[in-house]
């Protein structure tokens, strides 16, 4: 089978010019067929402030209610998403920016109430539609996804952009060998936060749950490393977390089973 690569880009990345300029720059080199999965929370954030909305967190995870939903639906769908496109056509990288709505892409379901908790339009992913995504890469279009996706019945749903990456790679290792690679301000997953070079090596999934027990790994690093090695389980070959600046897979933390 041929490779493909996915590369998932956080929203701080996506906020810093530099950092964002590099990170195109070495995703346009990467040969071979690739797709860009996209954050930008904290874009969405600001564009809600400037409109009067608050932003509602719980353990880090957005609340979507109406007022948001419109914000991030604006945000992600169209300023992030359409500026990246338009960045990579000028890199020489024949993009198209998708929700999961776009060719029914990833269906989603609203995330049920649960300890009282109520995200209200945020989306738990049913299904993605690999096949799709293997007809548009093979005629040589490179996906660009927001982390947006829908019910069947009419409606967007927020959904986290961790998950997105992670789902889209499953849903094409019938197609490719798939890489997966998280890249965001950090060189990895670090053994201690407070030196950006104590960066973990590769971690197995018992480790994973060692770390956390710990409380050396902690915060929005458990859900990324849990959709990393559901990657893993199902099907993705290989899965790295790195820095923005590093994402030819041969830096970071290597995930493994």
């Amino acid at each position: 089978m041929d490779n493909i690569t996915v590369i998932k880009v956080g929203g701080a990345v996506v906020e810093d010019e530099a950092q964002l300029k590099q990170l195109l720059k070495d995703f346009a080199a990467i040969p071979g067929r690739k797709v860009l999965v996209h954050g930008g929370g904290r874009r969405a954030t600001s564009v809600a402030a400037q409109l009067g909305i608050e932003s509602k967190m719980v353990n880090g995870r957005r609340i979507t209610d109406s007022a948001m939903l419109d914000v991030v639906t604006m945000v992600y769908g169209g300023l992030v998403n359409k500026n990246l496109v338009a960045r990579l056509q000028a890199a020489g990288v024949n993009a198209l920016g998708l929700t999961g709505a776009d060719i029914n892409v990833i269906r989603s379901h609203k995330r049920p109430i649960k300890d009282g908790i109520d995200f209200g339009f945020v989306g738990d992913v049913d299904k993605a539609d690999g096949q799709m995504l293997h007809t548009l890469v093979e005629a040589g279009i490179t996906p660009v996804m927001a982390p947006l996706t829908h019910d069947g019945m009419g409606n967007i749903l927020n959904t986290n952009a961790d998950t997105i990456a992670s789902v889209t790679a499953m849903s094409l290792t019938p197609y490719y060998n798939v890489t997966l690679i998280f890249c965001f301000e950090k060189k990895g997953v670090l053994a201690n936060p407070d030196d950006d070079d104590s960066v973990i090596g590769s971690i197995s999934a018992g480790e994973f749950k060692t770390l956390v027990e710990n409380g050396t790994v902690a915060g929005g690093m458990i859900p990324k490393l849990e959709n990393s090695f559901n990657a893993i389980r199902n099907g993705v070959e290989k899965v790295v977390i790195t820095k923005a600046n590093a994402i030819d897979g041969q830096h970071g933390t290597v995930l493994r089973k």
